[in-house]
């Protein structure tokens, strides 16, 4: 089984490619959450690194997990460049657990970030090429059961801007918000937010103080009424893995 965390589709596709080499199942880590997974002797983890960090929520999911203690576990992160402590901190989740991390690696893919600071992450579309036969190695030395921790190290960079007070900080840099006058309130942004942390009051999307930063409402948008700063969101800038449809994203109620 394999389970995912995605905003903006790259981890979806990429635990999909996985699962087809492996022949495994995907799942969403929402769903994870409820599911009986005693009987899996494979688990999967595919999700993003947010901030330096595994996102806020895929750790919570993942404490609430339960696991079988016996399976072959591992982790794949997508990462615009750097894993930081995106593997670390969820390899002590497990550990608390009684799960043995046998396995982790990295896959880069378009930043869908990138849009905060002004760049356009369909630019970054050469790295599907590139690192496509990255993916062929992941999955064979997944089916070998090899025991070998890429990127798992802790990096204390990334501890630091993790800290309460910088955390908050950073968190405002790219924390998305709703331009009103743009909100047409057609609803998408609550559907395909995996938090539930938007809903419609008078017919305009009104966020709540859950989100996790992974801007599938930004980037899914098409009235571009989901901004970053007051900045406006150019549509030419919005993003999701090409294999990805909305539909694809969408929270089950």
């Amino acid at each position: 089984m394999i389970l995912y965390f995605s905003g903006s589709g790259n981890s979806l596709a990429i635990a999909r490619q996985l699962a087809e080499k492996l022949d495994e199942r995907v799942m969403s880590l929402y769903d994870a959450v409820h599911a009986d997974l005693q009987g899996e002797t494979r688990i999967g983890l595919v999700y993003p690194t947010y901030w330096l960090d595994a996102p806020m929520a895929v750790k919570q999911l993942v404490a609430q997990l339960v696991l079988p203690k016996n399976a072959y576990t591992f982790i794949v992160i997508t990462c615009g460049a750097q894993t930081n402590n995106a593997v670390w901190s969820v390899r002590r989740i497990l550990k608390q657990k009684g799960v043995r991390l046998n396995y982790c690696h990295k896959i880069r893919v378009p930043d869908s970030s990138a849009i905060a600071f002004g760049r356009n992450p369909n630019d970054q579309a050469w790295k599907f090429d590139k690192y496509a036969s990255r993916i062929d190695l992941i999955a064979k030395e997944i089916a070998d059961k090899r025991n070998r921790l890429h990127f798992s190290e802790f990096d204390p960079f990334g501890w630091i801007l993790n800290t309460k007070t910088l955390s908050q900080k950073a968190y405002r840099l790219t924390l998305p918000a709703i331009n009103s006058e743009k909100c047409i309130g057609c609803g998408v942004c609550t559907k395909v937010c995996p938090q539930a942390n938007i809903s419609l009051i008078d017919k305009k999307a009104v966020m709540s103080d859950r989100c996790t930063l992974c801007l599938a409402c930004l980037h899914f948008c098409q009235q571009q009424a989901v901004e970053i700063a007051g900045k406006p969101t150019i549509a030419e800038r919005q993003y999701h893995h090409p294999n990805v449809k909305l539909r694809d994203l969408l929270r089950r109620e």
